[in-house]
């Protein structure tokens, strides 16, 4: 008795999971190391280079190691940058939390307008930034701005937001208030949801009040989602361009320069770039980020041992 040959052939083989689990994450790891990773060590060796424009397109600046970052730091614009740095970020993240953080309390309570009223919230948010920049900037301006109108209506004296080195910092800080907190608003009001209320519940049979719920329930839980808003406002925070740029330019002088726009006008701001000390500054605003993300994650280490 004879048996049919096999005419199915050979056994076809699939790849191996490893192979393709690669497949999968390959275009993320290209996109990595495209837009990520080779921006960062380009921009590591021109802050250790002399650049000029000439040594830039021919790539043959020499070493200097670190003169760019003592030259920057050494330099008279380094302490006012710094400054309006922390000042500028440390105020933005105050306020865009703690006004994001009312309103989302404010619209978890599921009244008839919440839903209209949360979405025109998120405009701000929405808007392109180079619009809302060019938006204050029309309301602050010291002849023909709203604020200023309404000011005079009151009988009080027009405020020159943009042009005085008393006020430029502030103007551009209540504009990146406004952008910001609907961000604040979105991520807070997804915490405040994930809430069990059966907690709030048992808490108010228990003769809790209103206060002593918020602060004994609501924060702690919401102590996990408020760490990452405000860490992902003080990346955001710290390198905000545009508003300031758009707005006032840095000036009048460095009244209201960051570091974010002190390296542009190091590198682009000038008929005479200065790549190196400009890459010098942007990655000491990646050092600031950076030691703020392990502190986050330090912090956040111990509270899940706990």
């Amino acid at each position: 008795m004879t048996t049919a040959p096999n005419r199915s052939g050979p056994r076809r083989r699939w790849p191996s999971p490893r192979t393709t689990a690669w497949g999968f994450l390959a275009p993320l790891v290209v996109y990595l190391v495209a837009f990520y990773l080779y921006p960062l060590l380009r921009n590591l060796d021109l802050s250790l280079r002399d650049h000029t424009v000439r040594s830039f397109v021919r790539n043959d600046a020499p070493f200097v190691w670190l003169d760019n970052y003592v030259r920057v730091v050494t330099s008279a614009a380094f302490a006012p940058a710094l400054w309006n740095t922390l000042v500028f970020t440390a105020l933005s993240l105050v306020f865009q939390y703690g006004i994001g953080l009312a309103l989302a309390v404010f619209f978890h309570q599921h009244f008839r307008l919440s839903v209209p009223l949360r979405a025109l919230f998120l405009v701000p948010w929405l808007l392109p930034l180079i619009v809302s920049a060019s938006t204050w900037s029309w309301m602050l301006n010291s002849e023909s701005g709203v604020v200023n109108s309404v000011l005079t209506a009151f009988g009080a004296d027009p405020v020159n937001w943009l042009t005085s080195p008393q006020y430029s910092l502030l103007a551009v800080l209540v504009a990146n208030i406004w952008i910001g907190i609907p961000f604040n608003l979105v991520l807070l009001y997804s915490g405040l949801r994930n809430i069990p209320p059966r907690l709030h519940e048992a808490a108010a049979l228990d003769g809790a009040g209103g206060w002593q719920r918020f602060w004994r329930i609501t924060m702690p839980l919401l102590r996990p989602v408020s760490a990452i808003t405000l860490l992902l406002g003080l990346v955001y925070t710290l390198k905000v361009f545009d508003i300031i740029w758009i707005m006032t330019q840095g000036g009048p002088g460095n009244s209201s320069t960051t570091l974010a726009t002190w390296s542009y006008e190091l590198g682009f701001g000038s008929l005479l770039p200065r790549f190196g000390p400009g890459a010098a500054v942007g990655n000491l605003l990646i050092l600031i980020a950076l030691f703020f993300g392990v502190i986050h994650i330090r912090v956040q280490r111990r509270q899940e041992a706990a």
